[in-house]
């Protein structure tokens, strides 16, 4: 599948915060896919990242975003899968260079440590930027790689 969308999903923290995100996808007419968690039960946030890798993989022309308490928990889930460039990002100025510099397919978010505008001008930022392309920003994601 090859198809431009985006993958949301969180733990029972960031549920909030992803509903208020589905809100502003809404809104915008971006298409989106939650694929959880979908209560405030307590959840393994492991679990939810690699969902939402697994369909990145399956679909690279697609982003995702993660949430969680502090946001750190899903970006080490999310890191350890190669085809994933997974951004925590607390400023909509991290998220547009995690795109534009590191061409991150994931935007992480911490729902404990953001506000809600604060997240949203972070996705608008991270949908918003597209990968400079930049030889020497190639090379270095290139480096990334490293052990596959």
């Amino acid at each position: 599948m090859d198809k431009k969308i985006i993958y949301l999903a969180s733990d029972h923290a960031g549920l909030s915060l992803k509903a208020e995100i589905i809100k502003f996808l809404l809104k915008n007419n971006l298409e989106f896919l939650d694929l959880g968690c979908y209560t405030d039960s307590s959840v393994d946030y492991p679990d939810y990242a690699k969902k939402l890798a697994q369909n990145i993989k399956e679909n690279p022309l697609s982003k995702g975003v993660l949430i969680c308490g502090s946001g750190i928990g899903m970006s080490i889930a999310a890191n350890r899968c190669n085809h994933i460039r997974a951004a925590l990002c607390i400023t909509p100025e991290m998220a547009e260079l995690a795109r534009k510099h590191n061409d991150a397919n994931v935007l992480v978010l911490g729902a404990r440590l953001i506000s809600k505008n604060i997240a949203i001008s972070c996705l608008k930022a991270f949908i918003d930027t597209n990968f400079s392309k930049d030889q020497r920003h190639i090379n270095r994601i290139n480096k990334l790689s490293i052990g596959e």
